[in-house]
């Protein structure tokens, strides 16, 4: 499933990233690695996700979210 179909207080886990190379770099840099957890804490207008990586809070638009394939933590 795409990020942007998750759901506050759910969990997942990074399974592709298909954006282009700068931004995924960009993401890689901040901890978003195939196989890292994800948290969706928050939805907000627009597509917008509020998500916590690696113990940070991040806010992701919804044409980063799509691009990213994520599985249902266990």
């Amino acid at each position: 499933m795409q990020l942007c179909q998750g759901m506050p207080g759910s969990s997942y886990t990074v399974e592709k990233i298909d954006l282009p190379m700068e931004m995924e770099r960009r993401l890689e840099a901040l901890g978003m690695t195939i196989g890292t957890p994800i948290s969706v804490l928050n939805r907000k207008g627009r597509g917008i996700l509020i998500i916590k990586l690696r113990g940070t809070r991040f806010a992701l638009g919804y044409n980063i979210t799509k691009n990213i394939q994520v599985r249902c933590a266990a």
